[in-house]
């Protein structure tokens, strides 16, 4: 080995050791008389040291060094006189007797610090120079960390580590497909998997009743800073289960991660919430349950006295904001201006302030008296000193649009905290969505997920009513993992593939593997599926996943580094017999 130690290893007990050591020039001080090198490799930092007794030889090497160089250093571990208490390492130094130079660097295009001067396209361009950072690599560790620590929990649950195809067959369900043309057969494509779903329901037929994958998925698909065209799964099934058996496992799996990553208990079970409850409270699927401001709905209470706007709306609701009746009114526009942009999509706020002398004042004082707002505020438990900020409208635009302003307010009043997490299981979905422009159902989760066992027979009559024993564990406001129970009878996923507009033709086309299957004793059987990036991003503080891919992809699903996606060779396209229409 070229190194005795790292560069994070060395403590006062080692005092008195002559070490060898090798990693990155950070920074030089030369202070005239000595002369300081941080010396970092991905364990920490060592602070070498060449005094005036140090030979000229070596004061000629030091001249020689410059940022990011490569080296090996040899030195005696002594004492430093000025000890760094940040630094793990900084109750000693490494007198220098010999430094050799492994290879030399060009001057980065950006500081290689915590915080660098860097954009993000720059660092995206030079990522293996950003991954030398602390916040990247601690990032990337914190990855590693939880990757172990999930496959421990499972692996002592009886899980079975076992991996699927990357090659597989194009369905029409979901997002796009990345498709992949196949030399040996002109014209036949496969596709990227955007999960293993199939395969792991074939491996419940098979009789391995626990399966477990951290699997890479693939989706061609708009891009947010949430989302990647690939991105990794925790992907996992059970057999001979219930709904409550997966949750009950997998809320110990979350549980079992908290605990050993981030060292944080829950004393109570996580919260359950029907997908109607958290709609009709938080107007949205996954709610953020570290604050309050759930909706009330207020249509009885304001409607009928003549303003237009909440007299013509389907759905009138609002939020009571605790303290925030001193609002002035450079805040309450701004809040106007917020609800009315386009992402958001309402057409104008109301807002009714409960004074601290007890008063109410609105924006629409001239419609309602102030009984009229009185009776509102009763219905929002409100206190003097509380703002009720208010919309209308259509109750699948209002909801959504009332949910941002809720976020809107918690990050506004520091009722969002990164350090404190509020997870909760969201069950009870609606099975199927209509599409207005197609006139057919889609499946909300995809097609192989079951009905709940009562509303079967509104397959006949009523498919818009069917709820799916579907379950999505939510914290913080974001979906980390979802699935459901499968359907593991042949006749009723041929009922869904029906009522999903598929022919017998069709279906058999496409999933004839897996209907042939249930034709040899499925088990009942069900899982779940994590975005382990989310996880990651969530325990790490941070809003986008990039932070936890040692190489992701820009917005626009390019990796500007190596420069993909490219132009392939016209002798590529002729072996796969392929022409690009301009």
């Amino acid at each position: 080995m070229l190194r005795t130690h790292t560069c994070g290893e060395l403590r006062i007990s080692d005092v008195q050791k002559v070490v060898t050591i090798c990693g990155w020039v950070q920074r030089i001080r030369n202070l005239g008389g000595m002369t300081f090198i941080d010396i970092r490799d991905r364990y920490g930092v060592t602070q070498v040291v060449i005094d005036e007794k140090s030979s000229n030889e070596l004061h000629s090497i030091v001249e020689q060094l410059g940022r990011e160089f490569v080296v090996q250093v040899r030195g005696e571990v002594v004492e430093r006189t000025s000890k760094n208490p940040k630094n793990p390492t900084g109750e000693v130094e490494l007198r220098t007797s010999n430094i050799t130079i492994l290879n030399q660097s060009e001057l980065p295009p950006f500081t290689i610090e915590d915080d660098t001067d860097g954009g993000d396209e720059l660092r995206m361009r030079y990522r293996y120079l950003d991954l030398r950072r602390n916040p990247v690599k601690n990032a990337l560790m914190l990855r590693h960390t939880m990757a172990q620590e999930v496959r421990r929990y499972l692996c002592n649950k009886g899980f079975l580590e076992v991996e699927t195809p990357f090659l597989i067959k194009s369905t029409p369900e979901g997002a796009r497909d990345f498709v992949v043309p196949s030399r040996l057969h002109h014209g036949q494509f496969y596709a990227l998997p955007q999960s293993p779903q199939t395969f792991k329901q074939l491996l419940m037929v098979a009789g391995f009743d626990r399966y477990f994958q951290l699997v890479r998925c693939f989706r061609d698909e708009d891009l947010r800073a949430d989302r990647q065209p690939e991105f990794t799964q925790i992907d996992c099934e059970m057999s001979f289960v219930e709904r409550d058996d997966i949750l009950d496992v997998f809320e110990g799996m979350a549980r079992h991660l908290f605990h050993t990553v981030k060292g944080v208990e829950f004393d109570a079970p996580f919260r359950r919430m029907t997908y109607h409850e958290a709609m009709s409270l938080y107007g949205t699927d996954k709610p953020d349950l570290r604050f309050g401001m759930s909706f009330k709905d207020i249509g009885a209470q304001l409607k009928g006295k003549g303003f237009s706007v909440v007299d013509n709306a389907e759905y009138v609701g609002g939020i009571c904001a605790r303290g925030c009746a001193s609002y002035t009114r450079k805040q309450l526009d701004e809040l106007t201006d917020f609800v009315k942009r386009p992402q958001v999509g309402a057409s104008g706020l109301v807002y009714i302030r409960y004074n601290d002398d007890g008063t109410l004042k609105s924006s629409v004082d001239k419609f309602y008296s102030a009984d009229d707002l009185m009776l509102v505020a009763k219905v929002f438990e409100a206190k003097p000193g509380d703002l009720m900020l208010i919309l209308a409208g259509k109750r699948n635009k209002t909801l959504p649009a009332l949910s941002e302003l809720r976020l809107e307010m918690g990050n506004r009043l520091g009722l969002r905290p990164k350090n404190q997490f509020a997870p909760l299981w969201v069950v009870d979905f609606p099975l199927l969505e209509w599409d207005e422009e197609l006139q057919r159902f889609f499946a909300m989760h995809h097609p192989f997920t079951s009905p709940h066992p009562d509303d079967i027979p509104l397959f006949q009559s009523n498919p818009a009513a069917i709820r799916a024993n579907a379950y999505d564990m939510v914290i913080n406001g974001v979906e980390v993992g979802g699935g459901s129970i499968r359907i593991s009878n042949r006749e009723l996923q041929q009922t869904m593939f029906n009522t999903l507009g598929f022919s017998d033709d069709e279906a058999e086309k496409q999933f004839g593997f897996l209907l042939n299957a249930f034709r040899y004793g499925a088990p009942p059987h069900g899982g779940i599926a994590f975005g382990f990036d989310r996880l990651c991003s969530l325990f790490g503080g941070s809003d986008s996943i990039r932070d936890y891919i040692a190489f992701p992809k820009n917005n626009a699903g390019r990796d500007v580094m190596i420069d993909s996606p490219s132009s392939i060779s016209q002798q590529q396209l002729d072996e796969l017999n392929i022409i690009i229409k301009e």
